[in-house]
């Protein structure tokens, strides 16, 4: 089996967070060598804690984990308790987590990482608003050109936004950090809700993760089916969209996935279209590609992955 691709996964635990951090850790051609944590469905002190239990719950408090950024480069903290609940991950019964918070701040972590490691082998995952990973980039410009790749979940644009008309939620939180991101020069894939709001949480697919009769799969099916009663209300769907685990997915099944590339400019001015990510799919600026953007998946094949990966831990 060739190396195991080293990754560093950017988060704000939120339930699809937990289930992206879970995929990873069932996952073997993946090796997370440390959890970042930033302010953004809950504020940090709860998304910090909230990546430590998920650890805890898949049998890995060996994993570190660090927190960073307390709110976003220019603007107030938005937060999203009406989707996630007052914790963050509410559904499953939790314990407090053991495993200690490593002391050294999430973008220092970040920073020394992406210097010591050999160029090009380390890829970050950022699930939440892109505050850390901004704050590393403008800390020290040459960790760009060290990073093997972005993928991120953020961002939309056939189907606007979730949180404003035009906005997504992650990239409206800090929508300055995702222009310093999405300007690095850095490769991007990125997963917007084009994509995600085709992976939906079905009654059946929860009941899947609930059928595995393990920690992992009660406390899954537990998450999704708090976190999907928001969407199912807002779209009026069978299930929510499943959206961080994309992320990890394409990192293991990248066929999974259907998109192209393009440009991806972020919106920091208009308060009307504050953190739109305006993706020119049809090429009709002179703008210089820079994301790989994803429209379609493979909905059957990604929760299929899910369940096989999860039923591991």
């Amino acid at each position: 089996m060739p190396e195991p691709r080293k990754i560093i996964i950017d988060t704000d635990p939120g339930q699809d967070d937990a289930v992206a951090i879970l995929l990873a850790l069932g996952s073997a051609e993946l090796e997370i060598i440390g959890i970042t944590a930033v302010a953004g469905n809950v504020p940090l002190k709860l998304t910090e804690k909230n990546a430590r239990k998920i650890c805890e719950l898949a049998g890995r408090p060996d994993i570190k984990v660090y927190a960073g950024a307390i709110r976003p480069l220019v603007r107030e903290l938005v937060t999203a308790e009406e989707v996630h609940g007052k914790t963050g991950l509410n559904g499953p019964d939790l314990p407090e987590p053991k495993m200690k918070l490593q002391e050294q701040y999430a973008v220092d972590y970040l920073v020394e990482t992406l210097m010591r490691e050999e160029a090009g082998t380390i890829t970050l995952c950022p699930l939440g608003p892109l505050t850390n990973i901004a704050l590393a980039m403008i800390r020290e410009p040459r960790i760009a050109s060290r990073i093997k790749e972005i993928v991120l979940m953020g961002g939309g644009f056939f189907e606007g936004g979730n949180v404003t008309p035009s906005a997504e939620f992650n990239i409206y939180v800090d929508p300055h950090a995702a222009d310093v991101v999405f300007r690095s020069g850095v490769p991007i894939v990125m997963m917007p809700l084009d994509v995600t709001h085709k992976a939906l949480t079905t009654t059946k697919r929860t009941e899947a993760f609930r059928k595995l009769g393990t920690k992992v799969g009660l406390a899954t099916a537990q998450m999704l089916e708090f976190f999907e009663r928001y969407d199912e209300g807002k779209y009026g769907t069978d299930g929510g969209p499943l959206h961080d685990p994309c992320v990890i997915a394409y990192l293991l099944k990248p066929e999974l996935f259907q998109g192209r590339h393009c440009n991806v400019t972020v919106e920091t001015s208009s308060e009307l279209t504050m953190g739109m990510t305006v993706i020119d799919w049809w090429g009709v600026t002179k703008r210089p590609k820079n994301a790989t953007v994803m429209r379609d998946i493979d909905h059957d094949g990604f929760f299929a992955l899910l369940v096989e990966r999860l039923g591991r831990l």
